[in-house]
């Protein structure tokens, strides 16, 4: 009898979960949408995305083609993995398309975030952003800065065991906290980078806010980072200093009518060390793997890089002339070098149409 139940029970489950399954594909079954799934209601097929990584968006390609439609971190999504394609939507954002993120990043990153605003509001703040990164100031400032903090950091690695995976974040994100804030303070930055690695899990999960939740974690560090920035910023008001780093360069403000209120800049700080994190830990990462398996590439690196340290004082910064002598930066066929990871990340984006539109043969 017990055995019975049971597989009653299992034949009922089974029963249910193909039921939601189907009433979750035919909720989403419009009319000139393209192929895919949807997966399960709420969490759709977020997991096989955040699993299998890469290999989802491959395996859903070789099923539907370079279009087609998924549901993934809380949002019906349509996914388009053809480069073409991809060029039309960014060169049309004005019929139109404008760009899109995950709710949970957006919630994380904030309302205010540069990738959030659209019109006149994201045209000022892109020009207070550009503003910050002219090349004079990256030739000038940011390079030698870099170049003092990288020289500082990597010492602290002699003659030990690492785990490169975890020391290239740890690196990224220092490294972007003393070019953005000018932070060297353990006492601030061990704080904030613990905050900082729960709020990047965050953006890549469900937007579900339930105690024990990455997305509810996100926000919570989130908030932990807004108050450092604001006690950051109540300081340097109130101090006489002048402040040469990013955060100095924004709090001072080109023209007072694009001048960025602290809510503007705390999400614009927020985002700037988002992307430089995820961009420089990952492709550092990736830089000593593929080194490591080419040792003969490797080596002519390092003697390319020894010879230019040899033209200079050891106390000299690398500049701009140095990183353009370099035959193997430099070099057409680098991208093997500079990072070919098959993430197939360039060819997946999101975007929000503000009304209908014919796409890849879906509409």
């Amino acid at each position: 009898m017990a055995i019975f139940i049971g597989i009653l029970g299992l034949v009922f489950v089974f029963c249910f979960c193909s039921a939601l399954l189907k009433w979750n594909e035919l909720r989403y079954r419009r009319k000139g949408l393209p192929p895919g799934t949807m997966g399960w209601p709420v969490f759709g097929e977020t997991t096989e995305f955040l699993k299998q990584g890469p290999n989802f968006m491959k395996n859903q390609r070789s099923r539907y083609g370079s279009f087609f439609k998924s549901h993934i971190l809380g949002c019906p999504t349509i996914v388009s993995m053809d480069p073409e394609l991809n060029r039309y939507i960014l060169m049309n954002e004005a019929k139109g398309f404008v760009p899109g993120y995950p709710q949970s990043m957006l919630d994380i990153l904030g309302k205010c975030n540069i990738a959030a605003v659209h019109g006149s509001t994201h045209k000022y703040m892109r020009g207070t952003l550009l503003s910050i990164i002219s090349p004079t100031l990256i030739r000038n400032q940011l390079l030698p800065k870099i170049d003092e903090f990288m020289r500082k950091h990597l010492s602290h690695w002699d003659n030990k065991v690492i785990n490169i995976q975890d020391k290239t974040k740890e690196m990224a994100f220092l490294s972007s906290l003393k070019q953005i804030a000018g932070m060297e303070s353990s006492s601030i930055s061990q704080p904030f980078m613990t905050e900082f690695f729960k709020l990047v899990i965050g953006t890549l999960s469900l937007p579900i806010n339930l105690p024990g939740t990455n997305y509810h974690n996100g926000l919570k560090a989130r908030k932990s980072i807004i108050s450092i920035l604001s006690k950051i910023l109540e300081e340097r008001r109130e101090s006489k200093d002048n402040y040469e780093d990013m955060l100095g360069c924004l709090m001072k403000g080109n023209d007072d009518r694009c001048k960025l209120n602290d809510e503007e800049l705390i999400d614009l700080i927020i985002t700037i060390m988002y992307s430089g994190y995820e961009t420089i830990s990952t492709t550092s990462m990736m830089a000593v793997k593929y080194l490591h398996d080419h040792p003969k590439v490797l080596e002519e690196m390092r003697k390319e890089h020894f010879a230019i340290r040899e033209r200079k004082k050891p106390e000299d910064p690398i500049d701009c002339n140095d990183l353009k002598s370099m035959r193997r930066y430099n070099k057409k066929d680098r991208a093997f070098l500079l990072l070919r990871v098959d993430f197939n990340l360039h060819d997946y984006f999101q975007v929000l149409l503000a009304h209908d539109a014919a796409l890849g043969g879906a509409s």
